[in-house]
């Protein structure tokens, strides 16, 4: 497995876990901790024994402190250090939305335990998490106005989507801090927790997936909402649901959920993302950066 040094990844009993891992930083994002969280994604998704992935940060005070601030060696903060005139030069590219862009188009369901501070790109970059978790500590901040820049990591596109546009501008445009309380009201978690049972509350979740679900099912049903929930016509949807239905209905991974069913008992489910998503997935195209 792909040595890490900015994040840790754990594998068991089909659950993959990783840990933002700069203690002395409060989990601060860096461009290695991009990558890194990248390659971890790819390990994820190649492996069909990980049926969802949970996110955390190391210890109980932060999730990430957003970007470093003080990166090692001095050098640009929030952006690469070169100066071009091509804005469609890829160094122009926005590292937050690198790694966004990645989670996007995770075939397995992602969950956030958010166990502390998550400001900034820490707070941006747990928006393509399928459902997310806080402690009861969490903080959350959009602050990019504050520090004279904007919202990145593609937020100007996940934000409104999950707590509606009046709350994602009021947020962006204070760059104020707020608690975990206010994070449900609007619904940018699904629930809070004591620290000391947050991973468990989050594994319990990943568990239920694991354990009853076609990896499959679970694959195309990411893509499908995350995908069509922003198309234009509603016609779109039902293109892509006749064609699911009627591909994974003759799969057996179909025939074993009938029959588990049928005969009272946990399914086992043979067919695996890496060898049996249906052959028109993916059904779009991938938009390049220009």
């Amino acid at each position: 497995m792909t040595e890490f040094t900015q994040i840790k990844l754990d594998i068991a009993d089909g659950i993959a876990t990783v840990t933002l891992h700069r203690p002395e930083k409060m989990n601060a994002f860096t461009r290695i901790m991009m990558q890194e969280f990248i390659d971890a994604l790819d390990v994820t998704d190649g492996d069909d024994s990980v049926r969802a992935v949970i996110v955390t940060g190391h210890g109980e005070r932060a999730f990430c402190a957003g970007a470093d601030l003080t990166p090692e060696g001095g050098g640009h903060v929030f952006s690469d250090p070169n100066t071009v005139d091509d804005l469609s030069d890829e160094r122009v590219r926005d590292g937050g939305g690198r790694l966004t862009l990645r989670l996007f188009n995770s075939k397995k369901p992602l969950i956030g335990a958010c166990n502390g501070v998550a400001v900034g790109v820490g707070a941006t970059m747990q928006l393509p998490f399928d459902i997310r978790l806080c402690s009861e500590n969490a903080r959350f901040g959009f602050v990019f106005a504050r520090r004279g820049i904007t919202p990145e990591a593609a937020s100007s596109w996940f934000l409104p989507r999950l707590v509606g546009m009046q709350t994602a501008l009021e947020w962006c445009m204070t760059g104020r801090i707020f608690d975990a309380n206010e994070a449900l009201d609007r619904g940018l978690v699904r629930s809070i927790h004591p620290s000391d049972v947050l991973m468990d509350a989050a594994v319990g979740l990943a568990r239920e997936i694991a354990d009853n679900t076609s990896a499959v099912s679970v694959a195309m049903t990411r893509a499908m909402l995350w995908r069509l929930g922003a198309s234009g016509h509603p016609m779109d949807a039902h293109r892509i649901d006749s064609r699911s239905i009627y591909r994974l209905s003759r799969s057996a991974d179909a025939k074993e959920g009938i029959a588990s069913f049928l005969e009272k008992r946990p399914p086992a489910y043979p067919d695996t993302v890496g060898e049996n998503m249906p052959d028109f997935y993916p059904w779009w195209d991938e938009p390049e950066y220009r």
